[in-house]
C-alpha cells in the first residue's frame, strides 16, 4: 500500500498533479489536502474509475486536525502549495510567501509523517528545500535520503526542446543531466553528456541553453497573467514522485536529477567540496531508502558548461543561505 498526499491540492499545479496521482496504479491511497476549494477537487477526482481520493480542507484559522489527517500515514508528501508567478515576477520574488507556506507545511510532515519521502514543488525549490530541512532538523527528524527538491520540468524542456532539434519524435529517449539549481542561470543543461549524444549547432547552443533556464518565463508570458507553467510541472513532479515509489518498491537502476542535502547522500560530499554547496540537483540514484546514491557529473562538463556551472554556484550560494536564515531567524 502506497499513501501519497498532496499538499496544496487545489492550485495550478496541485490539481493536475493529484489527477496524475489518482489514475496512477502506484498509488493505492490518495489525501488531498488545502485551506481552499478541496471538497470540489476531490469530488471531482472521485468519480474517476481507480482508488479513492480522501479530501481535507484546512478551515481557518484552525487547520492542524485537517493536516493530520491527510499526513497520518502517508508514504509520500509532494508539496506543490503557494502562489503562482505572474508576469514581471521572478522566483526570488514568491520568496517570503512561499516561504512561510512550505515551512508550515513541513512542520506538519515532521509531526505526523517523519519517515515519508517529501517532495517539495514550491518556488523557489533552491530555497525552500533549505527550509524543510531546518524544519526537519529542529523536530530531530532530517533524513537527508528523504528529502527532494523537484527539478524535474528543467529535465523534461531539456529533453523536449532538444527534441525538436534533432528532429526526435520521443523526446523521453533523451537522457540528458541537468544540475545546479531551479531558477534561472542556476540550472545547467549539461549537453555534453546527453544519451544517446547528440550535436547541438554552436549556433543554436546558448539560445538552447537559455530557453532550458527560462521556460518558465515563455509560458508566463503565453498566459498573459493566467498563470505559471502548471501543467509540465504537474507531469514532472509526478514524474520523480513515480520514479520514486518505483525505486522503493524494489525496482533498480532508477536515477533521477533532484535537489538534495549532498552531506547526507552517498557520493554527495565530494560533489558539496566542489562546488562549495551543500544543496545541489545532480543525477541521484534512487531505491527503498530514497536517495541511495549521487553521481558526480560535474567533473566530465566541458569548458562552456563549467562557465555556466560558475555561474550557477554563485546564485545558489545566495539562495541556500535564503532559506536557512529563513527559519534560523524569521522575518518579524
Amino acid at each position: 500500500m502506497v499513501k501519497a498526499v498532496v499538499l496544496g491540492a487545489a492550485g495550478g499545479i496541485g490539481q493536475p498533479l493529484s489527477l496524475l496521482c489518482k489514475i496512477s496504479p502506484l498509488v493505492d491511497d490518495l489525501a488531498l489536502f488545502d485551506v481552499v476549494n478541496t471538497p470540489g477537487v476531490a469530488a471531482d477526482l472521485s468519480h474517476i474509475s481507480s482508488v479513492a481520493v480522501r479530501d481535507f480542507k484546512g478551515e481557518k484559522p484552525e487547520t492542524e486536525e485537517a493536516k493530520k489527517k491527510a499526513l497520518t500515514g502517508a508514504d509520500i508528501v509532494i508539496i506543490p502549495a503557494g502562489v503562482p508567478r505572474k508576469p514581471g515576477m521572478t522566483r526570488d520574488d514568491l520568496f517570503k510567501t512561499n516561504a512561510g507556506i512550505v515551512k508550515g507545511l513541513v512542520e506538519a510532515a515532521a509531526k505526523y509523517c517523519p519517515d515519508a519521502y517529501i517532495c517539495v514543488i514550491s518556488n523557489p525549490v533552491n530555497s525552500t528545500v533549505p527550509i524543510a530541512a531546518e524544519v526537519l532538523k529542529a523536530a530531530n527528524v532530517f533524513n537527508p535520503k528523504k528529502l527532494f527538491g523537484v527539478t524535474t520540468l528543467d529535465v523534461v524542456r531539456a529533453q523536449t526542446f532538444v527534441g525538436d532539434i534533432i528532429g526526435e519524435k520521443d523526446p523521453r529517449k533523451l537522457a540528458i543531466p541537468v544540475v545546479g539549481g531551479h531558477s534561472g542561470s542556476t540550472i545547467v543543461p549539461l549537453f555534453s553528456q546527453s544519451k544517446p549524444s547528440v550535436d547541438i549547432p554552436s549556433d543554436k547552443l546558448d539560445a538552447l541553453v537559455n530557453r532550458v533556464q527560462f521556460g518558465g518565463d515563455e509560458v508566463v508570458k503565453a498566459k498573459d497573467g493566467a498563470g505559471s507553467a502548471t501543467l509540465s510541472m504537474a507531469y514532472a513532479g509526478f514524474r520523480f514522485a513515480e520514479s520514486l515509489i518505483k525505486a522503493a518498491k524494489g525496482e533498480k537502476g532508477i536515477v533521477e536529477p533532484t535537489f538534495v542535502y549532498l552531506p547526507g547522500v552517498e557520493g554527495g560530499a565530494a560533489i558539496a567540496e566542489a562546488t562549495g554547496c551543500d544543496y545541489f540537483s545532480v543525477p541521484v540514484e534512487l531505491g527503498p531508502a530514497g536517495a541511495e546514491k549521487a553521481i558526480n557529473v560535474l567533473e566530465k562538463a566541458n569548458d562552456y558548461e563549467k562557465k555556466l556551472l560558475d555561474e550557477a554556484i554563485k546564485g545558489l550560494k545566495t539562495n541556500i543561505e535564503a532559506g536557512i536564515s529563513f527559519v534560523k531567524n524569521p522575518p518579524k
